[in-house]
């Protein structure tokens, strides 16, 4: 469902289906009361931008006046209209690959993937907002103010791309369980904020230290207070890393509310679900973190090819670290209608987790030949690389122009769907886009 569609039109059609699309209400069989969850009450919450007070006698089926009557779009808050929403409990959205165009991505358009629910806005304090160390193979416990981290430590500022690790899903056959991302769950921004080595080492790390996990304010989408909607981490040699940082700014602003604001992890190159949100302790750990979504078959893969449809024991499933190389075409837009003997400008985005691009290559029939574009360096490590090329079409009619990348390993992008596995991760088949050639 795109947000765009508009609520009429959406409860017109099916009152109660869009009522658990947009908020994840439950409705009552014999009585009203109560069927509004937890859940829900915290979506249309956001959405009015206020609590829906005396929600539960709020009528089934109904739009909230303050949307109906409304002049602006239903969109989610902070966000463009145009992001693609995947689900609402938790809320994933995604942004259309024209609307990537940008060399560093806007608060506006970088995607959102939550696991639980994000604490409500109002009752984030950022003078009182505390970052917790600990951990049994932390020397000492620590635990400092936001204020404290901002004017205690160096602060960096780098160019990181962050993709979820399901990226691509939808194109998975047999089909894979989870939120059916497309292209859209990749931005890269400039993150401002502490290297996290800065902060460890400010602490202490014991020799037996392997593993970092992180804990967020979120909470379970049961609204247990005991569970924990995700915690993850990386191993000790990764958050070590120079660019490993705990930041409070995208692009010279406060990070948005749905991408981690006041305080987030960001591990750039690898799988998102490392880069905690809402964050308020890290441990560190002497052995590799147990958190939830940590094990069994989250944000893990096969640890060899297996065919389609393999039902795959955890046992033999490995951890997704550096995400593959890929690209993406932001320009222009799917679609594009030119006159021939003209030339049509593409451009977009390469980038290859822990490794630098080395060319990026298009083609428009169908991977039979392939032309180098214009690739440029990264801003600083695991920034993602801008490219473009000028493309001319022999004769009238449909073509699609395909984008393939090449890190400095020598890796490239397969043309069609890689290796299958049970999660459907680390999709990074080329990208393609239509275009029509009139006279």
């Amino acid at each position: 469902m795109k947000k765009k569609i508009g609520l009429h039109r959406l409860y017109g059609e099916n009152p109660k289906k869009a009522d658990q699309l947009l908020w994840g209400r439950t409705h009552g069989s014999s009585s009203r009361r109560g069927f509004l969850k937890k859940s829900a009450l915290a979506a249309m919450s956001m959405a009015l931008g206020a609590e829906m007070v005396f929600a539960e006698h709020f009528p089934e089926g109904m739009i909230p006046a303050g949307l109906a009557f409304s002049e602006e779009a239903f969109q989610l808050p902070g966000k463009h209209p145009n992001l693609v929403v995947l689900n609402d409990k938790p809320i994933n959205a995604e942004t259309p690959p024209y609307l990537l165009d940008d060399r560093q991505t806007p608060g506006n358009l970088f995607f959102v993937r939550n696991n639980g629910i994000p604490p409500k806005k109002e009752d984030i304090d950022i003078q009182q907002w505390t970052l917790t160390i600990e951990g049994e193979s932390a020397k000492v416990k620590k635990t400092y103010k936001l204020a404290d981290l901002k004017a205690k430590f160096k602060n960096y500022t780098y160019h990181l791309t962050l993709e979820c690790g399901g990226n691509g899903r939808k194109e998975f056959n047999p089909p894979a369980k989870g939120n059916q991302w497309s292209t859209g769950a990749v931005g890269c921004a400039a993150f401002t904020g502490v290297r996290l080595k800065d902060v460890l080492n400010d602490v202490g790390i014991k020799p037996d230290a392997v593993y970092i996990g992180y804990y967020g304010e979120d909470t379970h989408l049961s609204g247990d207070p005991q569970k924990d909607p995700i915690s993850r981490g990386v191993p000790i040699e990764k958050a070590m890393e120079d660019h490993s940082l705990i930041a409070w700014a995208m692009n010279g602003e406060d990070l948005p509310y749905l991408n981690g604001y006041p305080l987030r992890l960001v591990f750039g190159g690898w799988p998102a679900s490392t880069s905690g949100k809402w964050l308020s302790k890290i441990v560190i750990r002497n052995k590799e973190h147990d958190g939830t979504k940590m094990k069994g078959q989250a944000y893990r893969v096969p640890c060899k090819p297996v065919a389609p449809g393999t039902k795959v024991a955890d046992e033999d499933m490995c951890i997704i670290e550096s995400m593959p190389v890929k690209s993406l075409i932001t320009y222009p837009k799917s679609g594009a209608t030119i006159r021939l003997h003209q030339q049509l400008p593409i451009r977009g985005h390469a980038w290859a987790g822990e490794w630098r691009v080395d060319q990026v290559a298009y083609s428009i029939d169908f991977g039979a030949s392939w032309d180098n574009g214009m690739l440029e360096a990264p801003v600083n490590k695991y920034a993602w690389q801008h490219f473009n090329a000028k493309v001319k079409f022999p004769k009238r009619g449909y073509y699609e122009v395909w984008v393939r990348a090449t890190d400095e390993k020598g890796k490239s992008q397969p043309m069609l769907l890689p290796g299958w596995n049970p999660k459907g991760y680390l999709n990074n088949a080329c990208h393609r886009i239509a275009v029509k050639i009139i006279s």
